[in-house]
């Protein structure tokens, strides 16, 4: 069966090469009749699991739809090879075909189609090159923006800023959220941006910048619905806790119900390291006091201590497993 196919590919490549000859009685190459073989040729190894094979034959289908300008062929036919060099775990060469043909796709008018395919190589690659999906990601959204698909776009937006606070690049994970806000707030969809503003004040608390969490609650009482709102009083409960120190507070904030059962990509990873962060700072504190002779029974708070940060651990386990 799959020598058969293999047969049928080169039939076509053959057939295909014969209709871009020139001659005296014929000066121009027939382009579309050598693009729709080289497109039977690729769907015959493809057929055979000739990826190799398959990829070329879909490239020289590209060219072939090029030369003849027909932009949105060529494309498919660009995208069409990348999903061969994926079948061939070739992950970042099949998104650099998948993001040409999402240039051409755009020169050719139909940005929803290019949309479609930048997500699709940003899955292509979310977890070989997170980086790169970002992008991609983010890539999408502005497409989906310029032709005002809001909802795809702030979707689109979401999935980058998970995978950027994923990956501990929090300074951007909070600009890409307060972009996600804006648009939650243009469709007025209020609820969502609430969760949005909570979101957004776990990551400028991880990145140690008090300032700008409260700025961001302050900024956010002009929500409608918001002051006033179950999220709003948990945020300033939780704020009222980092800034005095207060472990207990916090840790009760970050482990109701209503952090607890947001997006795990964002309130999990952050609650945690949160904790753990004002603990080693509590720690510190406690630490430098023994030094300085204010407290004279040391061990026995040292030892207070240990109990204590190795209960915190156990509690966090449990809940936030």
């Amino acid at each position: 069966m799959a020598a058969q196919k293999i047969n049928e590919g080169l039939e076509h490549l053959a057939k295909a090469e014969k209709y871009l000859k020139t001659g005296f009685l014929k000066w121009k190459p027939d382009y579309d009749s050598a693009a729709s073989e080289y497109g039977k040729a690729a769907v015959a190894f493809k057929n055979a699991k000739q990826f190799e094979q398959a990829k070329d034959a879909c490239l020289r289908e590209a060219i072939a739809h090029e030369n003849n300008r027909a932009l949105f062929h060529a494309a498919k036919a660009y995208e069409q090879a990348g999903m061969m060099l994926k079948e061939m775990q070739k992950l970042p060469e099949a998104v650099q075909l998948i993001e040409k043909a999402s240039m051409m796709y755009l020169e050719n008018g139909t940005p929803d189609t290019a949309a479609m395919a930048l997500e699709r190589a940003g899955k292509l690659i979310e977890n070989v090159d997170p980086e790169k999906a970002v992008q991609l990601y983010q890539q999408t959204a502005n497409v989906f923006e310029n032709e005002e698909r809001l909802r795809q776009a702030v979707e689109l937006l979401g999935k980058a800023s998970r995978l950027l606070v994923r990956g501990r690049r929090f300074d951007e994970a909070a600009l890409s959220i307060q972009k996600e806000k804006n648009i939650y707030k243009e469709i007025e969809n209020y609820p969502t941006c609430y969760k949005k503003t909570i979101a957004q004040v776990l990551v400028h608390l991880h990145r140690n910048d008090y300032v700008a969490a409260e700025r961001c609650v302050r900024e956010s009482y002009s929500i409608p619905g918001f002051n006033g709102s179950e999220d709003c009083a948990a945020l300033e409960q939780l704020l009222e806790g980092y800034d005095q120190q207060d472990q207990d507070q916090v840790s009760d904030v970050c482990s109701s119900p209503l952090f607890k059962y947001m997006d795990n990509d964002v309130s999990r990873p952050v609650c945690v390291a949160f904790i753990f962060s004002l603990e080693r700072k509590l720690s510190s504190e406690i630490f430098t006091r023994v030094l300085k002779g204010f407290f004279p029974t040391s061990f026995f708070l040292l030892k207070l201590l240990l109990i204590r940060k190795l209960t915190t651990c156990i509690e966090f386990h449990h809940r936030f497993r």
